[in-house]
């Protein structure tokens, strides 16, 4: 008779393996990681991994759908909570760059999942999902600059996500520099990318918007 599997258990098991992966790919690069290294960070078998996920590639995609949900969903409930334009704004950045380490690993594991997507059409599935998770929550924050525009000025959807695109342009800019940084202050990131929001959202204003 088949060993019953808990589906909590079975979840909890999968999320640790692939918070296991998360640092492992981290640390050692996605070229240079093999499922031994994350077998042996979770402190189970090789066959285990096989079982959850069935290849490096497959386990790559399921750490970054699990961590992109994340993000997304830490920030966007950060967006609504935040009271007025300018809450929101510090809202969002302080969840782009949320502490040293973690703002690191992100984007470096990030860029492995670029990279490794340009070759395999299973990861580039994943990538567009991050894009379009992204552009979801971008839109979000374009909007608080509709308000500030005329009709004619605004252009519609078009403009909206344009204004979306310019936004996660100026994030990812500044984190390839965070990355490249060797002693990266967070606080001066966070002030930067504040300026730039406020630029992007309304730029024929002082571009600080209290209410």
């Amino acid at each position: 008779m088949a060993r019953r599997v808990d589906p909590v258990q079975d979840r909890l098991r999968r999320a640790g393996l692939e918070q296991a992966a998360y640092q492992a790919i981290f640390e050692c690069g996605f070229a240079s990681v093999t499922l031994g290294d994350i077998a042996a960070r979770a402190g189970v078998s090789k066959g285990t991994l096989a079982y959850h996920f069935g290849s490096k590639e497959e386990l790559l995609a399921a750490v970054m759908r699990r961590f992109v949900r994340t993000v997304t969903a830490t920030t966007r409930r950060a967006l609504r909570l935040a009271d007025g334009p300018e809450a929101k704004l510090q809202a969002y950045v302080d969840n782009q760059f949320y502490g040293v380490l973690n703002t690191r690993r992100f984007y470096t594991v990030s860029l492995d999942l670029l990279s490794a997507a340009a070759r395999s059409e299973a990861l580039m599935t994943v990538q567009r999902g991050f894009v379009a998770a992204n552009l979801s929550l971008d839109t979000e924050l374009a909007a608080l600059g509709e308000q500030e525009v005329g009709e004619q000025e605004a252009g519609g959807a078009a403009s909206l996500t344009a204004r979306a695109w310019q936004l996660r342009a100026l994030v990812d800019g500044l984190s390839m520099r965070f990355l490249s940084d060797p002693a990266p202050d967070l606080e001066c990131y966070r002030r930067i990318c504040l300026v730039g929001l406020r630029a992007v959202l309304w730029p024929r204003s002082d571009g600080i918007r209290e209410g």
